[in-house]
């Protein structure tokens, strides 16, 4: 009988090759040999092993859907079904599975959907490595989504005072706005710039992130009674994303201006016997303001 003395390990040594002699007890002894080979036959002993506990990748948000993101491998030191690894995500949300994919045989892990850095930046999920015998490992995978130039800068009008009296004075506020980018970097430092004529400025208020129109001269509602204004903000990505915004600020009338004789003096001849009542000279005075303070009354 051939008895097992220890515990054999296939992975170590997969077979013995024995030689069994056998010696009768004559003198001389004659003997007698044969050859054993003794095959050691796999058992699932062997769970698969990662080559790494943690990976680690870095991807732009704007990748297509059936992106590579990374790779992961498990081997299993035992053969046959026992040997063979299939791949799987741990314990993920429902969303998850939305975005990202394991492919079951090679452990590529690609993007399912569209990534946004706004909404989540970072991934760190679990996949599982199984043998045809059942046994399981566990990695940790950490998917790090890096900042694309897809938001542009959007403008929000908080308040606008309008109409405006043409003699407010300099630095009277018109109106309070909001310019934001999600964007992050550069690609969220916003620049602002009005264009179009009109004596207003935008200047950055304390909080970086409020726009505020002000007066930059004083208004003649005589040159122009209202002032279209586009307010255009550019982000710093390359190429820059720009938000724009129009404004129409409307001047109302101030009584800045006096009545206007058509001449400064008359000269009138007329016979002294000219009748009671008779019209001897029309003067006419003229206002450039609007309305009652416009209207001109003689004495």
């Amino acid at each position: 009988e051939l008895v097992l003395e220890s515990v054999l390990d296939r992975e170590k040594k997969s077979s013995f090759d024995l030689v069994l002699t056998a010696v009768d007890g004559s003198d001389p002894a004659r003997s007698g040999t044969v050859q054993i080979r003794v095959n050691v036959t796999d058992a699932n002993d062997n769970p698969p092993v990662f080559s790494k506990t943690v990976y680690e990748a870095r991807v732009p948000e704007n990748l297509p859907p059936g992106s590579l993101v990374l790779r992961v491998r498990a081997t299993d030191a035992d053969t046959g079904s026992n040997g063979r690894v299939s791949y799987s995500f741990g314990n993920v949300p429902d969303d998850f599975t939305a975005l990202f994919t394991v492919d079951s045989e090679n452990g590529e892990v690609r993007t399912a959907g569209n990534l946004d850095f706004e909404e989540k930046s970072k991934y760190i999920f679990g996949l599982e490595a199984r043998d045809g015998g059942g046994l399981v490992s566990h990695c940790k995978a950490q998917i790090d989504v890096t900042d694309e130039n897809d938001n542009a800068p959007e403008i929000t009008i908080l308040s606008l005072s309008s109409p405006v009296p043409e003699d407010a004075p300099t630095g009277t506020v018109v109106a309070l706005l909001n310019v934001e980018d999600p964007d992050s970097g550069e690609n969220g430092q916003v620049s602002c710039e009005l264009s179009g004529e009109a004596p207003l400025s935008i200047v950055a208020s304390s909080g970086g992130s409020y726009k505020v129109l002000v007066l930059a001269k004083a208004l003649d509602r005589e040159e122009a009674a209202f002032h279209e204004l586009v307010l255009r903000a550019s982000d710093g990505g390359d190429p820059a994303l720009t938000g724009t915004a129009r404004i129409r600020v409307t001047v109302v009338d101030a009584n800045d201006n006096a009545p206007v004789f058509s001449q400064s003096e008359y000269t009138v001849r007329v016979p002294e016997d000219v009748p009671v009542s008779s019209t001897l000279v029309t003067v006419t005075a003229t206002d450039a303001d609007e309305g009652l303070n416009g209207h001109v009354k003689y004495s």
